[in-house]
């Protein structure tokens, strides 16, 4: 199973020097009931941008909560043994936990399909949605707005091959 796994470009550095995503269970967005119902797609492809996307938004409440980050969202794609996946039925239907998921177990970098970054063009549009996320969830239009921002901006792909580049020097800028 494709699994979509939010981080960070400093989570992306420490994951490269572990060599593995984590720590367990790693939480991942992926094609589930819920997400499919939602949706209202029977597209394969469709319904795995849809949860990339839904990583992406969770890549940007990591980056509420870590100030200090590049702003830019990442997302690791990966492919897991479906025996490693599982959801929460009783939270579904929750909106902010379509697609969402736990995988259990090491999951090597190694064995992930791509990285998806932010261009560096979508900083200043990512940084305001992250300071603009409480307010959204709290149900300001406006905030949401600003949150809305930053899905304009499509994430990059980048093979696994161009880590080192994309987490650069010590600091995580490229």
């Amino acid at each position: 199973m494709r699994v979509y796994v939010p981080l960070t470009l400093p989570g992306l550095a420490e994951a490269y020097e572990a060599g593995q995503l984590g720590p367990e269970p790693l939480v991942a967005h992926a094609v589930t009931p819920a997400l499919r119902e939602w949706y209202l797609s029977d597209d394969l492809e469709e319904l795995e941008y849809a949860a990339l996307n839904r990583a992406a938004l969770a890549s940007l409440r990591l980056l509420a909560a870590e100030p200090g980050a590049p702003r830019r969202r990442v997302v690791v794609a990966v492919d897991v043994p479906d025996t490693t996946v599982s959801s929460d039925p009783d939270r579904g239907l929750d909106p902010g936990a379509l697609g969402e998921v736990r995988v259990t177990g090491t999951v090597p970098l190694a064995k992930a399909a791509a990285v998806h970054v932010d261009a560096d063009d979508a900083e200043a549009d990512v940084s305001a949605a992250a300071r603009a996320l409480a307010a959204a969830d709290a149900g300001d239009d406006d905030a949401q707005f600003v949150v809305d921002g930053a899905e304009d901006h499509e994430l990059l792909w980048f093979a696994t091959q161009e880590i080192p580049n994309l987490i650069g020097p010590a600091d995580g800028r490229s």
